[in-house]
């Protein structure tokens, strides 16, 4: 591992993954060749060669600690660079930027994302998602299939703009907000996939970006300074920004209030709507981990309804989570720019050169992972998660950027996963596996379809 101290003069060059074999791959099969780089890399920092813009590649657990944790001080988040430049459009200074604006809206926002508060609000969104849930009681009597991603939408909507935004945001405009999100994650694939383009050239998908930038503001913003007026006792998301100061005592503006509720919009919905898509497929084609995951939940739920109290209990649960993110971590990609000249794992790093930190890349290589390809929770049993290195899994990323919301995805996609599989029997016409899309954030590009049935002949109670 190297350590502050490494001697400059021990530092070498990165190896290099030549041109011919980077661009054909990533227009081919983006992720067959993200993935092939980490395994031709070999635990080794090395750098690709995509003409103009080499970056690093950086895939050993214990490097990825040194950038996103130990010395996370040398390595930043790069708002104007090539990866995070094209959705600073979108998200501005905030909460997703770096710097001075990152600080004052983590401090200010982070107390709404203890452990502790976040189990405060466990009750409210247990009820609300059951009750969500209970909707699809009227196609599974009629047989009617469902696009689980839709209702996934609906169901997290719901519990999320009521326990994190009181309300403020109605579900039929958070999912505006979500749809034109996901929008933008896919405008910008042109730009993640040849990210040396620089923003003033008009690229495929700008246009759409613009269009679905727009339709956000229309519908937070008069949300956001309606909220100002009201803010003084509030404890949602947008009362605590407005009512949060700089470092040196100045109350945010308007712009990063803005700002940071379309960032919370997004990482309060989209990490527990795009990986519970995949949840479904994988249980079809796994029959022992759907029957264990069935055996849990009608132990510890019975025929009640889900409750908070229920959670700890669902271990087996956590693990069939734990897999789903590894193998499909919505934040896939985590960018970041030297900002002094330093080396790792003996490799020299320039300033202003950029790091790809990945963990789809990590999280699937054979060196850290046995048959990374198979969807197998018991890999996350305890005795095995300590066995690995802390930074073989970092689905949330690490060190001071973490994202806050980890630990209300656990909670919430829990809640729906048992709310679901106490409720009905289940059904996948197509176990084929979605396929992945490289999109601002990893998402599936077919719809999953489910056909659902009670469980109980007069559904539970």
């Amino acid at each position: 591992m190297v350590t502050p101290h490494t001697a400059p003069n021990r530092a070498r060059r990165a190896r290099s993954v030549p041109l011919w074999h980077v661009l054909p791959g990533l227009a081919r099969d983006p992720v067959r060749a993200l993935l092939g780089f980490g395994e031709r890399a070999a635990g080794e920092v090395v750098r690709l060669n995509l003409g103009s813009f080499r970056p690093y590649l950086v895939t050993d657990p214990a490097h990825v600690q040194q950038v996103l944790g130990d010395r996370a001080e040398n390595f930043g988040r790069a708002g104007d660079g090539p990866f995070w430049g094209p959705l600073r459009r979108l998200f501005g200074d905030g909460i997703l930027s770096d710097g001075p604006a990152w600080s004052d809206s983590r401090r200010i926002l982070q107390p709404l994302f203890t452990a502790r508060r976040v189990e405060a609000t466990m009750g409210g969104i247990a009820e609300t998602i059951a009750d969500a849930v209970a909707e699809m009681d009227a196609p599974a009597r009629a047989g009617r299939p469902v696009d689980i991603g839709a209702e996934q939408a609906r169901i997290v909507c719901r519990a999320i703009m009521k326990a994190f935004f009181a309300d403020r945001i109605s579900v039929s405009d958070a999912l505006r907000v979500i749809e034109a999100q996901d929008a933008i994650a896919t405008s910008v694939i042109p730009r993640v996939l040849v990210p040396f383009v620089p923003l003033s050239l008009p690229m495929p998908g700008d246009r759409t970006f613009r269009d679905a930038v727009r339709r956000i503001d229309e519908v937070l913003m008069p949300v956001v300074r309606s909220a100002r007026a009201t803010s003084a006792h509030g404890d949602d998301i947008i009362s605590t920004l407005w009512r949060g100061t700089t470092d040196d005592g100045r109350p945010l503006d308007e712009q990063q209030v803005r700002n940071d509720t379309v960032a919370m919009v997004a990482v309060t919905t989209e990490t527990t709507i795009n990986v519970l898509t995949w949840l479904w497929p994988h249980l079809e084609r796994s029959p022992e981990v759907a029957a264990r995951l069935q055996e849990e939940i009608d132990q510890v739920v019975g025929g009640d309804r889900v409750g908070p109290e229920h959670l700890p209990q669902l271990r087996y649960t956590r693990m069939v989570l734990d897999e789903l993110i590894r193998l499909y971590p919505v934040a896939w990609l985590a960018p970041r720019q030297v900002v002094r000249s330093v080396s790792l794992g003996g490799v020299e790093l320039e300033e202003g050169a950029t790091l790809l930190v990945s963990p789809l890349i990590t999280q699937r290589l054979e060196r850290y992972w046995e048959r990374p390809e198979v969807f197998d929770p018991d890999r996350f049993a305890p005795d095995r998660v300590r066995a690995r290195h802390r930074y073989a899994f970092f689905p949330f990323g690490g060190g001071p950027h973490q994202c806050l919301g980890m630990h209300l995805f656990y909670l919430e996609a829990q809640l729906i996963v048992a709310n679901v599989l106490s409720r009905y029997r289940l059904r996948v016409p197509s176990p084929r596996l979605p396929t992945m899309q490289l999109a601002a954030a990893l998402r599936t590009k077919d719809r999953v379809e489910l056909e659902l049935r009670p469980a109980h002949p007069a559904g539970v109670a």
